[in-house]
């Protein structure tokens, strides 16, 4: 008894980590604080409200973005985000958009700030030469130093 006990116990624990780690493929975005868009929703919201756009490609294999995602749990991403049309969109389901903001590649995560007519602000980057569009995914500073340059530029 104890032991068919012991292996129902084990059994579920492995199936509740397997269920939950499906649910957060790609990361936690932070859905409930972020108004996070599709793309043409996006580009059509930020042209009516003159807003720039925080747009991020990620897939949900990738364990950069799994990180990254937790950036956007900051309160003062959270905040600056308002101040944007927030677009996230997969690689893998949007490959055709994923290769048009392809400028030094097409790795993952890569983040890029748009003017509100959609065109892309090339004064914002992160602050390396190589993989411009990547964003430190262990705390939110690059990030939120991008934000501030788009919100200048916009």
């Amino acid at each position: 008894m104890i032991r068919k006990l012991a292996g129902t116990t084990l059994t579920a624990t492995v199936l509740l980590l397997f269920l939950g780690a499906a649910s957060y493929a790609g990361g936690d975005w932070n859905d409930s604080a972020i108004e996070w868009r599709g793309y043409e929703q996006g580009l059509a919201e930020a042209k009516k409200s003159g807003k720039a756009i925080c747009l991020i490609f990620y897939t949900d294999w990738c364990p950069h973005c799994t990180r990254y995602s937790g950036v956007f749990h900051d309160a003062n991403v959270i905040e600056k985000s308002k101040s944007f049309v927030m677009v996230r969109l997969n690689k893998d389901q949007n490959k055709e958009l994923s290769g048009k903001y392809a400028p030094d590649g097409e790795y993952i995560p890569r983040t890029f700030f748009l003017s509100s007519q959609g065109s892309m602000l090339d004064n914002v980057k992160a602050p390396r030469d190589k993989y411009r569009y990547f964003y430190n995914p262990q705390g939110p500073q690059e990030l939120l130093a991008a934000m501030d340059v788009a919100l200048k530029t916009k």
